[in-house]
């Protein structure tokens, strides 16, 4: 049955109403209440309204029933404007912006000071000032990419192509620890642990080399991507001219017919999450022949690869599809390519004209956004990527106090209590195969805010007044120190975030939660808010990080974070009807007319939302240690816990950006998100949900796979 609800055009849509006055709470559950206990000692006041959750926010007018998203957060839905410079806006881009702001100041500070040559202070300073100098930008025009397109015009043979080609890759996806599959280099590498022995470091290969999203942007028939298609062709045409390029419009048509066959040799977005599917080793004598067309000798050489004896094949057809490219397309295709790329890449840290032509296309086109960011928005967002851990390192100096990674740390080490609980009470798993869960869920690493030990800047060279020169070296560093930790000893305490990151993130080989200082920020969390919702906001989030050890791609890994099979027969089999339950109820969700929501694509983190939310339910239970839980304003904790939740997921979505999502994302979109609410019992008394209710499930129906 396909669901729509009567909020998705005010959700996906630009034009806003005026706020509203504030609603009043909704009725309290029928169901008998305990008394209420004494009232506690006054405490500092939350951020966010009374009590963490911002009542105004909510739409009463709609049944919670009906619409749990609408309800809780509809009116916040209204009254917000998304952004001239957003394609859309989240609780996580909110808190984000703090972040941004709070991070300006630390990075600002340093590009003021006059710090000792080769400081993390200076590299900081000096990489943001160099952004931040428009002057001398304008000034060099495009000289900065003249070597880099020397190099591809002086391609003659394949094995000058291979050459280019490999020296061109950097550590820009990760599929285990960032679930980032995409980059437009001819192939995605990064180095994490081997799938089948984490003790050891393993090189990875992916799929790579396309300039839009995803396959479907080539391949698909909509009339949208058809009108993307040709402003793709113009695009590559202007970037080309800019770069000084003569006859673009020819060059531009061989660069889209290469990057076709390119997409056509893909797989999709949730093949490429398929951890069994993708778990092919290859050795260095099987590479030119699982792959052939490509000169393997000269690109590993190049990649810094040339001694590895195994690589891992993550998307072992496309590699091959890919490769096979490389030695069939024609040489001056091949250049056009690389040329378009290598402009491609550098434009946002080029002259005005690069930088305006990349978000003609890559923010308006792609996404809808109306307007380029700022500019110090984005010289932070570079900065922070470039020396990420420096800049990290300084943030929680300032904004993360010690209490508030203590309360964090408390409340995750209840929810793995409560999932360890929800693990013995299953009825339809084996012993057998809940002492493995138990096992594995016991051997979970916590790291909350930042990491034990501080990354080293100190092989980085970074040059004021050399924006382009200085990304190129940092990501070429970044690269470098991946590749370095070939043939090293694990480290198990790697963290694949920056403090001053709004996320949070499971690591499966090294079987770890990880919570960035960022996230750890009202609506999310509040030190001073009321538990009931601080479990529904950040308990679920942390539920999430948990359960993703334990979904249909965590419950492959043991409990030493090797792709081993812990499961009987029959339990996996009740494991995936399940899913497939879940699947299935979101594929029936349909966010814009003809365009459902891919739930098999989405199903891990679906899975980590279902499972994660009730944990998080559960472990709020233990928190009050028996005593009897409070009304606050009018609204039961299980109102409050569940309100937590769907003020997490607040979103508003420009149509491009929201069919991107869709398309591309292994998440659903945040107000699909928040439905996960019905497939737990304790909401429907709460809000009095009823058959006939349009997010109405029969108990029957409810999704409970933890």
């Amino acid at each position: 049955m396909t669901i729509r609800l009567s909020w998705l055009a005010a959700a996906s849509s630009a034009a806003l109403l005026s706020a509203c006055a504030t609603m009043p709470p909704p009725p309290v559950a029928e169901a008998p209440q305990p008394a209420p206990a004494p009232a506690p000692s006054p405490r500092p006041r939350a951020q966010v309204g009374t009590f963490g959750f911002d009542v105004s926010g909510m739409d009463t007018s709609v049944a919670a029933g009906d619409d749990f998203f609408r309800y809780g957060v509809g009116k916040w839905v209204d009254r917000t404007e998304i952004p001239a410079d957003r394609s859309n806006l989240t609780s996580f881009a909110v808190i984000g912006e703090m972040a941004a702001a709070r991070t300006r100041a630390i990075i600002e500070d340093s590009a003021k000071t006059t710090a000792p040559a080769g400081s993390e202070a200076q590299k900081i300073g000096d990489y943001f000032a160099s952004f931040m100098d428009e002057a001398r930008i304008e000034q060099l025009g495009a000289a900065p990419l003249k070597p880099e397109l020397e190099a591809i015009a002086a391609i003659r043979t394949r094995k000058d192509l291979a050459r280019v080609l490999g020296g061109s890759v950097r550590a820009d996806t990760d599929a285990l620890n960032a679930t980032n599959f995409v980059t437009e280099r001819i192939f995605g590498v990064w180095v994490a642990e081997d799938l089948n022995d984490t003790s050891i470091y393993r090189p990875y290969l992916m799929q790579g080399g396309l300039g839009m999203p995803d396959r479907q942007y080539y391949l698909g028939d909509s009339p949208r991507f058809v009108e993307l298609r040709a402003k793709y062709l113009t695009h590559i045409a202007v970037m080309l001219k800019l770069a000084g390029y003569s006859d673009v419009e020819a060059r531009a048509k061989r660069v889209m017919a290469l990057e076709t066959a390119i997409a056509k040799a893909h797989v999709s977005v949730d093949e490429s999450a398929d951890v069994a599917k993708s778990n092919t080793v290859w050795t260095r004598a099987e590479l030119p022949k699982k792959a052939p067309g490509l000169d393997w000798d000269t690109f590993l050489a190049a990649a810094g690869l040339a001694d590895q004896p195994r690589f891992g094949a993550w998307q072992a057809s496309a590699i091959s599809g890919v490769a096979r490219l490389a030695g069939s397309q024609p040489i001056q295709a091949w250049q056009d390519y690389l040329a378009f790329h290598t402009v491609e890449r550098g434009a946002p840290y080029l002259a005005k004209a690069f930088v305006d032509e990349h978000f003609a296309f890559n923010g308006q086109a792609l996404s809808g956004t109306p307007q380029l960011r700022e500019r110090w928005k984005r010289g932070v967002d570079f900065t922070s990527n470039a020396v990420g851990e420096a800049v990290g390192k300084l943030y929680v100096e300032r904004h993360f106090p010690p209490a508030a990674k203590a309360e964090a740390k408390e409340m995750a080490e209840n929810v793995l209590k409560a999932f360890g609980q929800r693990i013995d009470k299953l009825d339809w798993m084996t012993p057998e195969t809940k002492a493995q869960a138990r096992r594995k869920l016991a051997n979970f690493r916590i790291q909350v805010g930042y990491p034990d030990t501080w990354r080293d800047y100190s092989g980085l060279e970074i040059v004021r007044g050399d924006a382009y020169g200085n990304q190129f070296r940092a990501s070429l560093f970044e690269y470098q120190r991946n590749v370095a930790k070939l043939g090293k000893a694990v480290d198990r305490g790697e963290w694949f975030m920056n403090p001053q990151t709004v996320n949070a993130l499971f690591a499966p080989s090294q079987n770890s939660i990880t919570f960035p200082a960022a996230i750890l920020e009202p609506t999310f969390f509040d030190p001073n808010a009321d538990a009931a919702v601080n479990y529904g906001a950040i308990g679920g989030v942390i539920g999430h990080e948990v359960s993703h050890g334990f979904d249909d791609t965590g419950a492959l890994f043991d409990e030493n974070g090797n792709l081993r099979n812990w499961w009987t027969a029959q339990d996996m089999a009740r494991f995936r009807a399940e899913t497939k339950k879940l699947a299935d109820q979101y594929s029936a969700y349909e966010p814009l007319p003809g365009l459902h929501i891919n739930g098999q694509q989405v199903l891990g983190e679906n899975i980590a939302d279902v499972a994660g939310l009730a944990t998080a339910y559960d472990a709020y239970i233990l928190s009050l240690k028996g005593a009897a839980p409070q009304t606050l304003d009018g609204f039961t904790a299980d109102q409050r816990f569940f309100l937590g939740w769907a003020q997490n997921y607040r979103a508003k979505f420009r149509e491009p950006s929201l069919r991107r999502t869709v398309v591309t994302d292994v998440h659903s979109p945040g107000p699909w998100r928040a439905l996960t609410v019905r497939n737990l019992d304790a909401w429907y008394p709460a809000f009095d949900v009823k058959p006939g209710q349009k997010l109405y499930l029969a108990p029957a129906d409810r999704v409970k796979i933890w």
